[in-house]
């Protein structure tokens, strides 16, 4: 099979930690006879400083007629002071519309190995950390209407958070599907008891929770389920939730798992081609020191052969490779501890290309 790949570097450690997934890739195409065309694709703060756009329109049409797109990570210090349209993010968000990914699916799943990593208490984390966070990702307060301008001479900001009832439906459908693949509960987060917006998102759920008998739907407010991802996480099986919650939560339930370096993500709209992710920043502060981790890069590209590819058993395959890493006690920096083997970011893509088998 042949699949053409729209391959996003990015800023910072994203040059790294991507051409260690792609090491993966090409041992997986060795390995099961199929062929994965590269093309380059400058965003962010890379693309900055060589077209002066954080995404060009050239750049966008590439990812779109790509049959997928794996991304590093954008942004940096150095593009602080740009103009807010002009900054790296703009191109991710541009990018997200532009694909019309409107569905972000993060995993939040401790590794056994790691379990001694999460900061939580070990009663905590040996009931179980095993769910995922369905994130709308191309609406809300990230995609309205942002300006600042003088009130009475005094400066003021507005952001707009605003959805529509087709917005919401779309991804609660999701939401519901993915937990009929899973353990059948689905917890909608919002924040209804302020905000018009989170009182129409609650409203559209419960009216679609009627089409999935078979799932059980509960409510939770959003500043609650921040304190219960830290207190119960084991009671999570399917978050769905806005834009900016979803952000938020998915950063902090990242972090109970023991690093946020461990974790993939895949963004999927009507089609097959997805945008496929880590969850951390560039972290500009470690790029070019070979420290990084890229698993959760590695793991963003086995999520790509599942979802976009069809590719079950060549994802199972790069899984269970990552999993042998951790057994043989390979750490890079960020998941180090004592009696472990310190690696750096591309030892670790050659060790886990290594060990991945048909």
């Amino acid at each position: 099979m042949t699949k053409n790949i729209a391959v996003i570097r990015g800023d910072g450690i994203g040059p790294e930690i991507v051409d260690q997934a792609l090491k993966v890739l090409d041992k997986i195409a060795e390995l099961y006879r199929h062929t994965f065309n590269y093309t380059d694709v400058d965003m962010g703060g890379c693309a900055i400083d060589k077209w002066g756009d954080p995404l060009p329109e050239e750049m966008l049409q590439k990812c779109v007629e790509s049959d997928s797109v794996l991304l590093g990570a954008v942004g940096g210090n150095k593009w602080n002071d740009v103009p807010g349209h002009m900054r790296p993010e703009k191109g991710l968000l541009r990018l997200r519309a532009g694909m019309g990914v409107y569905s972000n699916n993060r995993p939040a799943k401790i590794w056994p190995q790691l379990s001694d990593a999460s900061p939580l208490k070990k009663s905590i984390v040996d009931q179980g950390i095993d769910f995922i966070i369905v994130r709308e990702l191309i609406g809300g307060i990230y995609f309205g209407e942002h300006k600042t301008e003088e009130v009475d001479g005094v400066p003021t900001a507005v952001d707009i958070l605003s959805y529509d009832e087709k917005e919401i439906e779309r991804i609660g459908r999701i939401g519901f599907e993915t937990a009929r693949k899973r353990n059948k509960k689905l917890c909608s987060v919002e924040k209804s008891n302020v905000l018009d917006s989170s009182r129409l998102w609650k409203k559209v759920m419960h009216r679609l929770a009627e089409e999935y008998p078979d799932v059980e739907l509960s409510d939770m407010l959003v500043d609650n389920c921040a304190m219960q991802i830290v207190k119960n996480p084991a009671q999570f099986d399917v978050v769905v939730t806005e834009n900016m919650f979803g952000d938020i939560l998915s950063d902090e339930a990242s972090m109970i798992t023991g690093s946020i370096g461990m974790i993939p993500s895949s963004s999927l709209g009507a089609t097959t081609c997805g945008l496929y992710e880590p969850i951390h920043g560039s972290a500009p502060d470690i790029a070019g020191q070979d420290i990084a981790n890229p698993v959760g890069t590695i793991l963003s590209a086995a999520m790509m052969l599942r979802y976009s590819f069809d590719m079950a058993a060549e994802a199972d395959a790069i899984e269970k490779a990552v999993s042998d890493y951790l057994d043989a006690g390979y750490r890079t920096a960020d998941i180090m501890s004592k009696g472990m083997k310190k690696v750096g970011c591309s030892e670790c893509g050659e060790i886990i290309t290594g060990m991945i088998r048909k």
